[in-house]
């Protein structure tokens, strides 16, 4: 039985329809990936499963025993709240039991003879304060933050000190006391670090309920669910599998969907020709003829499906107004601390003309510090900083304090290029979705990831040949950051790139640098080779000049890892044929399905019976094999 139903789901807000007749179901154990471009419906619709907001239509159904917690995406809303008072407050009715438990003992205590009814709620009140956890529940919030790294000097800070990755952490702490078996969660990966993406994506999957999740984060994605609904045009599609099998299955049915749309057009076009010819004769045979030939057009007409027209996407390019020297920047020896607290020594850089570095580190090490040494907007503690010759320097702030939240989009482009006519300027924000009156929308009431794209406007008309880049895809939705990532690939200059967006470093890193406390650790290679090379020390980090050990090698390594080497080659063949096997199947159930279409197969219920069940017994083949598949690339 399905842990969560969703019926005929509708919902318009003013004049703007979100979504229509949206359906769909998720088991028990599914951890399923919710996703779509910016402002199509997704967090309204988990308002609706919440039971926080009602639809214009539709259903949604949760089984007996499923209780839902919802993680949104802006944590810990009340920034006075203390760390302790908000995680206590998942707590809030046996807090008020508490108190009627009070009341009713000063009742029974205060009178000389007490009802034979007041005794009687006394004690129910107290069996039922037992039986839901009262007598413990203050000592497991204090167990549970100091088991999640919350030490007692945080529990009276207040939520609006933490950091973002902080008060997420908080956040799932919150859904796990409060013993929910389903999860919505709203882009739980925001402000994280890798490191805390990482003590995520464990918890995801160790985690014995089902989740809808949110995320742009396509790696995320990849790592934690196993099927995806898509919310577009205004309705959803469900697919199984995680994001890059979700990418390439709608691919494939858009194909199909498209082919079989021009397919039918001919055949229409084709048959409409006859049956005009055959009026032209006249005769009573040729009208019969042609009212019969008009019947099969108008057939293949009611079945016409017609292709989704494809959104509109960023249309971007960078190019530098000249070319740099080769040498593009060289640091040595930077230093920064604030106060008594040191953020990094020994940083040495020599970025090279043409190259993607990305730099990654864990929340507070000193990123986006080191980029503000990079622009002198702050001062070095230590070491020297050289850029080379003829170097434009371009810097994408993830915080937006470049932009002016008084002026409008086109006003903000405008002034920075005054040199540009208006058509022209209209004409690039047209290019980066900013259509008619959009134009003079005032950037304060914009969303995060409009202003982003405003950002990256001004970054590409400005012409630079080497850009520093703090969390570009932040605020993006999924197209927006394929596009940035397409437009990146093709850049001439020079990058250097913070970012904790996995799927977009493992497409672009030429070179990946670690910042510790202690200096920069160098990768030469994308994030699949930065976890290669870290798989054998489980993630240990560089911290306070230590290394954790390395694995000790035994007295037969030559043997093991020819063992190993075998094993690898014989995983690396079945995976092989089940990929091929797979893909037979596809071409397969296509070809069936295609059958679905013909006449002889429409109206003959047998045949129609029997072709369908032959569909759904290679389907479930299918389905064995992508378990198979799953197993094999996860060992």
């Amino acid at each position: 039985m399905p842990v969560l139903s969703v019926h005929n789901l509708s919902m318009s807000f003013v004049e703007q329809n979100l979504f229509n007749d949206v359906t769909f179901e998720i088991e028990k154990g599914d951890k399923v990936g919710f996703i779509g471009a910016n402002g199509v419906g997704k967090t309204t619709l988990f308002k609706i499963i919440n039971k926080e907001l009602s639809p214009d239509n539709g259903q949604v159904f949760t089984s007996g025993d499923t209780v839902v917690g919802y993680m949104e995406q802006h944590a810990c809303s009340n920034p006075d709240r203390t760390v302790y008072e908000e995680l206590i407050s998942v707590f809030d009715y046996l807090e008020e039991m508490e108190k009627e438990i009070e009341i009713q003992n000063n009742l029974v205590a205060s009178t000389n003879s007490p009802s034979a009814e007041d005794i009687e709620k006394q004690t129910y009140l107290i069996e039922q304060f037992e039986r839901l956890g009262g007598l413990t529940y203050k000592s497991r919030t204090r167990s549970a933050l100091l088991g999640f790294g919350f030490d007692e000097d945080y529990f009276n800070m207040p939520t609006g000190k933490l950091s973002g990755g902080q008060r997420s952490k908080l956040s799932l702490l919150k859904l796990l006391l409060s013993k929910s078996n389903f999860l919505l969660l709203d882009e739980p990966t925001n402000h994280l670090d890798l490191k805390a993406v990482g003590w995520l994506e464990n918890f995801i999957k160790d985690f014995s309920g089902s989740m809808l999740i949110i995320s742009h984060d396509r790696y995320f994605l990849d790592k934690v669910t196993n099927k995806t609904i898509e919310l577009e045009h205004n309705k959803a599609m469900t697919y199984k599998g995680n994001y890059t099998e979700f990418k390439k299955k709608k691919q494939a049915y858009e194909e199909s969907l498209r082919n079989k749309y021009e397919n039918d057009i001919k055949e229409i076009n084709r048959i409409e020709a006859i049956v005009e010819q055959q009026k032209r004769w006249g005769r009573e045979r040729n009208f019969i003829t042609a009212a019969s030939k008009q019947k099969e057009a108008d057939r293949i007409k009611a079945q016409l499906v017609t292709p989704e027209s494809d959104l509109e996407t960023l249309h971007m390019r960078f190019t530098p107004k000249r070319v740099s020297g080769n040498d593009v920047l060289i640091c040595s020896n930077l230093s920064k601390s604030f106060d008594d607290k040191k953020l990094f020594s020994n940083v040495d850089l020599h970025i090279r003309k043409g190259e993607r570095v990305f730099i990654i580190g864990e929340n507070g090490c000193g990123k986006t510090t080191l980029f503000n040494m990079l622009l002198s907007k702050i001062s070095v503690d230590s070491g020297e900083v050289e850029f080379g010759a003829q170097v434009d320097l371009g810097y994408f702030d993830q915080m937006q304090n470049n932009l002016d939240l008084s002026k409008t989009a086109l006003d903000e482009v405008w002034d920075t290029f005054p040199n540009m006519t208006e058509t022209e300027v209209r004409t690039a924000l047209g290019s980066f979705l900013f259509k008619g009156d959009q134009v003079f929308k005032p950037l304060s009431k914009m969303s995060g990831g409009e202003r982003a794209r405003v950002s990256l406007l001004k970054l590409m008309l400005d012409g630079s040949n080497f850009l520093l880049l703090d969390e570009p895809t932040n605020h993006l939705d999924s197209s927006s950051r394929e596009q940035l990532e397409n437009t990146l690939a093709d850049y001439e200059g020079t990058m250097l790139i913070v970012s904790h967006d996995r799927y977009f470093i493992n497409r672009l890193a030429t070179r990946i640098l670690d910042l510790t406390p202690n200096g920069m650790v160098e990768y030469l290679g994308n994030y699949d080779y930065y976890l290669e090379k870290n798989k054998d020390f489980a993630f240990a980090r560089i911290s306070n000049g230590e290394v954790a050990e390395k694995p000790k090698k035994g007295t037969n390594d030559y043997k093991l890892r020819k063992q190993q080497q075998a094993k690898e080659r014989k995983r690396q063949n079945d995976l092989k044929k089940v990929e091929a096997e797979i893909e037979k199947l596809d071409t397969e159930i296509q070809e069936l399905n295609n059958r679905l279409q013909e006449e002889d197969v429409v109206s003959d219920y047998e045949k129609l019976l029997a072709l369908t069940k032959e569909i759904d017994e290679r389907q479930k083949y299918q389905d064995s094999l992508y378990l198979k598949w799953e197993e094999l690339t996860e060992a």
